[in-house]
């Protein structure tokens, strides 16, 4: 679990968007959870009746995943997934982890080689409040889920749901379907679909390879 997740589920109970992972993910599904964190999803999903297993680089993340009984293994996903075939998954998920990654566009790109279907979610960078705070304030911005300082934070690539469009027409995914969030709500109407990257505090995305 990335640091930016961490904070915020214990600021606000349990994330809304393990909630909306788990209900995208069919009953008896194939998952690889990367950055996994604590196994909070990967025991929702398993929960459901869907075959979990995780990766993470935190060694007490690792034990508190085999305390509740899931598939773990350590490990540093900017290396690679270099020991899954292709396809042998149904979903490869990546929750609020992409932006604290060394290497996204590679992480993407084998999470597209062993996934049918790959979860990313992540927080958007151009959201209003983050924009005005920069402008106002002349500072990084810092907010509940980007509760950071400059020099601690764990977040090195922060993108945009622009940028990720941007990023997927470049390297040939297609974007199945997004939802996107704020102040932890779904936010469905029309207004918020045109006018999703300044409106969208957070976001998911589920795509798969052309």
């Amino acid at each position: 679990m990335s640091p930016v997740n961490d904070h915020y589920i214990k600021s606000k109970g349990l994330h809304l968007n393990y909630s909306i992972i788990t209900d995208m993910v069919e009953t008896g599904a194939t998952v690889l959870d990367l950055g996994c964190g604590d196994g909070t999803l990967m025991k929702m999903l398993k929960d459901k009746g869907v075959f979990v297993s995780g990766i993470d680089i935190s060694e007490d993340n690792i034990v508190k995943c085999l305390e509740k009984g899931l598939p773990v293994i350590q490990g540093d996903i900017d290396e690679g997934l270099h020991e899954y075939p292709e396809k042998s998954y149904d979903y490869v998920i990546l929750n609020q982890t992409l932006q604290s990654t060394e290497k996204p566009d590679y992480v993407i790109k084998e999470m597209l080689r062993v996934g049918k279907k790959i979860v990313v979610s992540f927080p958007n960078f151009a959201y209003w409040r983050v924009r005005f705070y920069l402008l106002f304030n002349g500072k990084m911005p810092k907010s509940k889920i980007l509760p950071f300082e400059w020099f601690n934070t764990p977040n090195i690539h922060l993108l945009t749901i622009k940028d990720f469009y941007e990023f997927a027409r470049d390297n040939d995914f297609k974007i199945e379907s997004k939802l996107s969030m704020t102040k932890a709500k779904i936010r469905k109407s029309l207004f918020h679909r045109i006018f999703d990257n300044l409106f969208t505090e957070e976001v998911i995305f589920l795509c798969t390879k052309i």
